[in-house]
């Protein structure tokens, strides 16, 4: 692992050398995510930044990141192991055709190098330096999954039956998001820092913008900025995120958009909003409203 940070600022500078601008909370939060080896659990809305964070942080400390991506029905198999059996059956054939009895056979066939390892097994028993863990989206699992990973981020060891148990020789890093679609478990966020990461302010939203666009029209950056900003004070299935500003602002950037107009607005929408109702409500009165009110804002 790269040198670990030695306080607040050393993070805030490092993650903007990735690009990504942390604010000193949450630069805190990761500081001491770090120091005292305790997982940081990040929640906010889709598209703030939680999993680029993720990204950033591995990156400032020239580790792997490992990605498990939950979702509806995840299981224990899927997280950390699962025999390869094709390659087993292969190593049957092959060592009865050596003559070997069954008991030598059996006995080689539980073996690391017969493992699939996923996520949670490669994070605690990398083949370099400790990663960064990222558990994408844990609100999408269950109950059972949960209490899962809490076993395995309370001591980060693993007992594999055929294999006995395998402890993690240094800690990683691990970062927990939730786009909160629902309650995750209090003993699980107990083990954890936490984090709420909000929408960006307007000044914020434009230093980042900045900061990962400099080649773009100051103006026009201002006026995309504006326009999410009122995007997200109206009613929406689905406000924008600091992500569909950052693909909004490259979609205008392909398409050679120096200015703002209302038809490169309804042209490009799409960038921004992801519901056919949201989309129902800018029409192009709506998109005229906005413009004008950024104009004289």
């Amino acid at each position: 692992m790269g040198r670990k940070p030695q306080s607040v600022d050393h993070v805030i500078a490092g993650l903007r050398a990735q690009h990504y601008l942390a604010d000193s909370a949450l630069a805190t939060a990761v500081f001491l995510s770090i120091a005292l080896e305790r997982p940081l659990f990040v929640e906010g809305e889709p598209g703030v930044g939680k999993t680029a964070l993720a990204q950033a942080v591995a990156q400032m400390l020239d580790v792997p990141l490992i990605r498990l991506q939950c979702y509806e029905g995840i299981d224990r198999e899927s997280a950390l192991y699962e025999w390869n059996y094709p390659r087993q059956l292969l190593h049957i054939r092959i060592r009865e055709l050596d003559g070997d009895d069954r008991d030598t056979l059996e006995q080689s066939l539980y073996h690391e190098d017969f493992l699939l390892k996923r996520p949670l097994y490669a994070a605690i028993r990398p083949n370099g330096p400790a990663p960064v863990l990222l558990i994408d989206e844990i609100d999408r699992s269950d109950d059972e999954f949960e209490a899962f990973l809490l076993e395995v981020l309370s001591e980060f060891q693993i007992s594999i039956p055929e294999l006995g148990t395998i402890q993690a020789v240094e800690r990683p890093i691990v970062i927990l998001t939730s786009n909160r679609t629902r309650d995750v478990h209090d003993a699980l966020k107990r083990r954890c820092l936490y984090q709420w990461l909000d929408y960006p302010t307007y000044e914020r939203e434009m230093a980042i913008l900045r900061e990962r666009m400099p080649q773009l029209n100051p103006s026009l950056s201002e006026h995309i900025v504006r326009y999410v900003q009122c995007l997200r004070t109206k009613t929406l299935q689905k406000p924008p995120g600091l992500a569909e500003t950052l693909d909004w602002a490259s979609a205008l950037e392909v398409l050679g958009v120096e200015t703002l107009s209302a038809e490169a607005v309804e042209r490009t929408l799409g960038c921004v909003l992801k519901y056919r109702e949201d989309m129902g409500q800018a029409d192009h009165q709506a998109v005229t409203t906005i413009l004008q009110e950024i104009a004289h804002g």
